[in-house]
């Protein structure tokens, strides 16, 4: 899974249940760039922070592309 995203980009990870709300994040850092492994520090919108994966469940929206 290629997930190309800048900081500032949103980060949307899909919901894996019906019933669950997708997980909704905003882009603070990249973190390993030029690697196979691209990843990101996402401040989520419940305020935490984390560092993340992005797996096939997760897109990018660039700012331009919010609705």
């Amino acid at each position: 899974m290629d997930l190309h995203a800048n900081v500032g980009d949103e980060l949307v990870v899909d919901a894996m249940h019906l019933d669950e709300p997708a997980r909704k994040g905003e882009i603070i850092e990249v973190l390993g760039v030029g690697t196979e492994t691209p990843h990101y520090r996402v401040r989520w919108d419940d305020g935490k922070e984390s560092i993340f994966y992005p797996g096939a469940t997760s897109h990018a929206v660039h700012p331009g592309q919010r609705r």
